[in-house]
């Protein structure tokens, strides 16, 4: 086996804690039958529960875009859908990416350089390319036991949600399109977890910052859709920031070392180099 192709597991860092919805959340949902007087757009629901949670996809996509967007340097290489690109390395060594929906050659770094798909991971296109699976595992969030009892004594019409009356105006017709969204109120908190799986203490530091940056960005900017809107304005408060060391699993004591914040998140890379554990 390669070396490049053998991936170690150090151990791992948890990040949980609560995100609190500063403004109201609409991670939509497909909708298959139209009714009549129905939501236009109603939100994503647990099929046991009926509650709205964010699925771990919709937070994952949303810091993966954000982090690509402060890499300017990594260019899109991927079709994402209709006027969508993204970038995503072909193979885990440095290549150039040749895509036919591109008029050109874009070259690309590799997963194991690459500061985004060595977080989130990467397909590639081709039978001879080698896919890079994320080391970041993003959980899906659910309702807090606070934000549950809360939402089950208003009284929208809705369960556990609002509704969200808009009216869009033709610029040039001046006619009406009126439309109603549900979304999660303002104020609503969800648990959530994060996990990082430690592969090798050469990229630690600059993944754990390239995390704190994508988290802070996400702060200022919104999660979900029609964030240009008003919507889905979040902030994290973190409960616990953990690494874990292999050894911690096997029961050993002494394996593990927290810290207050995110900002001392990459004061975790230090636990890790100053031994890794067998």
């Amino acid at each position: 086996m390669e070396p490049k192709t053998y991936r170690k597991l150090l151990g791992k860092i948890a990040l949980e804690g609560v995100m609190e919805c500063l403004s109201g959340l609409h991670i939509g949902a497909s909708k298959e039958n139209l009714e009549i007087g129905s939501l236009d757009s109603p939100v994503v629901r647990d099929p046991i529960t009926s509650e709205p949670y964010v699925p771990g996809s919709s937070l994952k996509g949303k810091l993966r875009s954000l982090l690509e967007k402060a890499n300017p340097d990594l260019l899109p290489n991927r079709r994402g859908g209709i006027g969508i690109s993204r970038h995503e390395c072909d193979d885990w060594d440095a290549g150039q990416s040749q895509n036919k929906n591109y008029n050109g050659v874009f070259p690309y770094p590799g997963a194991l350089e690459c500061p985004v798909c060595r977080l989130f991971g990467s397909t590639g296109p081709g039978e001879n390319n080698r896919n890079f699976p994320a080391r970041l595992k993003v959980r899906d969030m659910r309702l807090t036991r606070e934000s549950r009892e809360k939402l089950e004594t208003i009284d929208t019409g809705l369960l556990f949600t609002e509704w969200k009356f808009e009216n869009s105006i033709d610029r040039l017709t001046s006619a009406a399109n009126p439309r109603n969204l549900e979304r999660v109120p303002r104020g609503t908190t969800f648990d959530f977890s994060i996990v990082y799986d430690v592969e090798d203490t050469d990229t630690l530091t600059a993944d754990l910052k390239n995390l704190q940056l994508a988290l802070l960005l996400l702060q200022d900017d919104a999660l979900g859709g029609h964030g240009s809107r008003g919507y889905g304005h979040v902030h994290f408060q973190f409960t616990k920031i953990e690494a874990r060391k292999i050894d911690y699993y096997r029961g050993k004591d002494n394996q593990t070392k927290a810290v207050p914040g995110l900002e001392d998140l990459a004061e975790l890379a230090k636990f890790f180099q100053n031994g890794s554990g067998g």
